[in-house]
């Protein structure tokens, strides 16, 4: 008679809820997705983002009253889902999103003895680790594991002193249909969020000077953001044709407007593993980037795709200039970089969360059994 499996590990991931579209939730959400039937983990999502009940929910349309309202439902949701855990998933970005997400997750956790992997994400970890002491001193010593999604950042950290595993971002490649593009037309896709350090106005810039030489040329940029408003204008004082703005785009439709476009265009100058490149590969892009953080890890320079300097949106158009001229060129990179997505399926990803899951929950226990043993001294007779 076989033994039966042990029960599964319990985990908490806290993370932004789907309410906030980002990398971080949307990959939370693959893994959730990922983990569901396993009989190795139980996996659930805490929200950082809770929604007090009515009437006080409409408090959240309030700025800076929105940030106190949800940390008075964040931290009892804390108290009351950790507790029924076995290891903490706290995913963390930088600067006040780390006070306001991932540190009271990492509180609560200690309190209850809860083991924490801190998932960090920040393509801004230089300048956040060496301005913040409390990020710096909760990663080398209160937190049970860092786990970062790139070489890159795990490099960053290391010149902090602060130990870290890599596990890559997943990506489910029965949601991306991979297309040949054959005829390859200039029709540009961006999907990064309307941020400063996403710099879509080098992506317009690019594009004026492309629709210059491609007068049918079209851009679809899927996204919103603080920038929204500027890029409008942007867009009308540049006098383009053919651009689309879509707003925001829910991950589940998140795939057609991959299928609808040719050339996959991003130019931010902060970045870490952006999953928009890696579902521009599942799709069949050939992709044009700035060669910005951990990107290069993602994409090698004239064989995955084509990588251009910061901010330079003259180069950013030739390089797509070069793609449309040599089409078997384009194709060519589309189909390594195609190949390089056997890393990031769940399967392989799955393994190395098994890994950091099961070494947490190890680290806890070595820990406690570190720990003196004290004994009440006995009562004088």
């Amino acid at each position: 008679m076989q033994d039966s499996l042990p029960p599964p590990l319990r985990i908490a991931v806290v993370v932004a809820s789907l309410r906030i579209l980002g990398g971080q939730s949307v990959q939370a959400q693959r893994m959730l997705d990922g983990w569901r039937g396993d009989p190795r983990v139980e996996a659930r999502i805490v929200p950082i983002d809770p929604v007090p009940p009515a009437p006080l929910h409409r408090l959240l349309r309030i700025k800076y009253l929105r940030t106190i309202v949800t940390q008075l439902w964040y931290w009892p949701l804390l108290f009351r889902e950790l507790r029924r855990v076995d290891v903490v998933h706290a995913f963390s970005a930088s600067y006040s999103s780390f006070l306001l997400a991932p540190l009271p997750a990492v509180i609560v956790a200690k309190l209850l003895g809860k083991p924490v992997i801190l998932n960090y994400h920040s393509g801004e970890a230089p300048d956040h680790l060496r301005r913040s002491a409390i990020a710096r001193f909760v990663m080398r010593h209160v937190v049970d594991a860092n786990v970062v999604p790139s070489m890159f950042l795990r490099d960053v950290l290391a010149t902090f002193d602060i130990d870290a595993e890599v596990v890559p971002n997943t990506i489910d490649l029965r949601q991306f249909a991979y297309r040949s593009r054959n005829p390859l037309r200039p029709r540009l896709l961006c999907t990064r969020n309307f941020e400063p350090l996403y710099n879509v106005s080098c992506v317009l810039r690019a594009f004026a000077r492309i629709q210059a030489r491609h007068p049918d040329a079209t851009l679809t940029l899927v996204g919103s953001g603080s920038q929204e408003a500027a890029l409008h204008a942007k867009a009308a004082a540049l006098q383009l044709d053919n651009v689309m703005f879509t707003g925001r785009v829910a991950p589940s439709d998140i795939q057609r407007y991959y299928s609808g476009a040719d050339i996959y265009t991003q130019a931010p100058s902060i970045d870490n593993m952006p999953l928009s490149v890696l579902e521009a590969f599942a799709s069949g892009m050939p992709v044009v980037s700035t060669d910005v953080g951990g990107v290069t890890s993602l994409l090698r320079h004239g064989t995955d795709g084509l990588l251009v300097a910061d901010n330079d949106d003259a180069a950013m158009a030739a390089q797509v200039s070069r793609l449309l001229a040599d089409p078997s060129f384009a194709r060519s990179l589309a189909g390594s970089a195609h190949h390089t997505l056997a890393a990031y399926e769940w399967p392989v990803v799955r393994e190395a969360w098994l890994h950091a899951y099961r070494h947490a929950a190890g680290h806890r226990r070595k820990r406690l059994a570190a720990q003196p043993v004290t004994t009440a001294p006995s009562n004088p007779t």
